[in-house]
């Protein structure tokens, strides 16, 4: 039995590997940093009100056999072309943000060169290399490494840190008021625990897992990869909030918006306060969250397209095709933003919360449609958090709107 729920996880992992990353490195410790514990109601919260949305792309492939992609051509082809629009624009960003981060911290754990471009490109060829060699199968069984392994050092970097501090924390909850401190909060929602289209990714995926699979994966099973998969996610947010508060709050220092220097400075700021020898371990475990990220983006954002494309009759468009063409426009992109990474993470982490609410509605529409058979369809409790969780984010959204263009 144990061994066969091994076997069954897969797509939940992909989806933690692909969700821990510029959220919980960056944003959440970052989150720590300038608030300490306050905004642990915030990504308590995401979580919950996001958390049917994102269920909806596994839930949907174990009980249709198909990809959301497909359900949206059924909802309409104007939905998947809306998909494709949305995917266009942010699919280079993200994987250009999660790249460089990557590179940065590459750089202060294996050394060879502090040149963040040239790290850039070793990471997108080894990459590509695990993808062409190992496919689908190998990242399946590799991710369960990854994740095992990143878990592990997180949890010994955040018992470091509690053992070597004496300081008592409030956990006063803290709302963010002006305009910089809210596009903050919507940056860190934005991405907490991911954006929500990889719940796209993550039904390919299972579709994937189903194929690869001797016997077909139950829906009871495909449910249960998601959910450890998500909680994951969340226990992790709430360790990389820990440790920026443990290490970081109330220093008065500030982080950079250069992948490398703020790669330094993450990794100084954690040995100065826990240690020389927490170095290794704090280096790893960064290094490990953002290479995990890499490698899912890098898979499912050409998997994303190749489907898109045979859905619309362009099947020449493949798999291989969109993974070069994602390369060559994050290379270019990391040319021109390489010394401002956090822009780079800002940009596409709101561009993400503010197209969150379009993807809920599709994913609720869809799970709730006469393509989807009554017995998959969501309980009235799933149901009910999903209309919260669309009002939640909508309003959110509308918050931030309205706050941009509000003179002071």
């Amino acid at each position: 039995m144990k061994k066969s729920l091994i076997n069954t996880l897969g797509p939940g992992l992909l989806f933690a590997g692909a969700a821990i990353g510029v959220s919980h490195l960056v944003q959440a410790t970052r989150a720590g940093a300038d608030y300490g514990l306050g905004l642990l109601w915030a990504i308590i919260l995401v979580h919950f009100f996001k958390y049917p949305f994102f269920r909806f792309g596994p839930q949907y492939a174990s009980a249709t056999g198909e990809s959301l992609l497909d359900g949206y051509k059924k909802l309409g082809k104007p939905y998947l072309i809306l998909y494709v629009f949305v995917n266009s624009i942010t699919m280079f960003t993200i994987q250009a943000a999660v790249t460089i981060v990557t590179a940065g911290l590459a750089s202060q754990l294996f050394g060879v060169t502090t040149n963040l471009t040239y790290w850039s490109y070793i990471l997108l060829v080894f990459t590509v290399l695990i993808l062409y060699f190992g496919k689908y199968s190998f990242l399946d069984k590799f991710i369960k490494y990854i994740i095992l392994f990143l878990t592990i050092s997180t949890l010994v970097a955040v018992g470091i840190a509690l053992a070597k501090n004496n300081t008592t924390y409030a956990i006063d909850q803290v709302l963010p008021t002006n305009t910089f401190e809210i596009s903050f909060l919507i940056a860190f929602l934005g991405w907490m625990p991911a954006p929500l289209d990889i719940s796209i990714w993550h039904s390919l995926w299972s579709v994937e897992k189903n194929k690869s699979s001797s016997n077909p994966i139950s829906s009871k099973k495909s449910i249960l990869d998601f959910n450890i998969g998500y909680l994951g996610t969340l226990f992790l947010g709430i360790c990389f909030i820990l440790l920026g508060t443990l290490v970081m709050f109330n220093t008065g220092q500030t982080f950079s918006s250069n992948g490398g220097k703020f790669a330094i400075q993450l990794i100084n700021l954690y040995t100065e306060n826990l240690g020389d020898y927490s170095k290794v371990i704090i280096s790893i475990a960064a290094f490990t969250t953002m290479f995990s990220t890499t490698i899912t983006t890098l898979d499912a954002s050409p998997r994303a397209m190749e489907k898109s494309a045979a859905l619309f009759n362009y099947k020449k468009l493949n798999y291989w095709f969109w993974l070069i063409f994602l390369c060559f426009g994050t290379v270019i992109i990391l040319t021109f933003f390489k010394s401002n990474m956090l822009t780079l993470v800002k940009i596409a982490t709101i561009f993400s919360f503010l197209t969150t609410p379009v993807f809920a509605f599709l994913n609720f529409r869809l799970i709730t449609s006469k393509y989807t058979p009554k017995e998959h369809q969501p309980n009235f409790l799933l149901k009910i958090i999903s209309i919260l969780g669309f009002i939640f984010l909508l309003l959110f959204s509308i918050w931030y709107i309205k706050d941009c263009f509000t003179i002071n």
